[in-house]
């Protein structure tokens, strides 16, 4: 079973190879709690395929500065190690499967 990887700042590293999503969120945001589960089934299905990674904006806010995160949900697509995309708001799942499949 796939399972997203949870990035802070002694683990966020985006390698330089392969496809990357990464949803900055926070507990208290609503929309953030309605696209969990979509993420979380995007890491199963992108399992050895496409990373799948969250940033808790409150717990990692340098992390979000550094991207200039300014509203949540924000989702960075990143392919070998540069940011090619974004998308700010929740998103369907299938906007989001399609986006990943494009960069593969």
């Amino acid at each position: 079973m796939g399972k997203y990887i949870d990035l802070n700042a002694s683990n966020f590293d985006i390698s330089k190879e392969g496809v990357a999503l990464v949803d900055f969120w926070a507990p208290w945001c609503g929309p953030c709690r309605m696209i969990a589960p979509v993420i979380e089934e995007l890491a199963e299905e992108f399992e050895g395929k496409a990373k799948i990674c969250k940033v808790n904006t409150d717990e990692e806010q340098d992390i979000a500065i550094q991207f200039g995160i300014r509203s949540i949900p924000t989702i960075l697509f990143f392919k070998d190690g540069e940011m090619v995309d974004q998308m700010v708001g929740a998103s369907s799942k299938q906007v989001l499967a399609d986006k990943l499949n494009s960069l593969l």
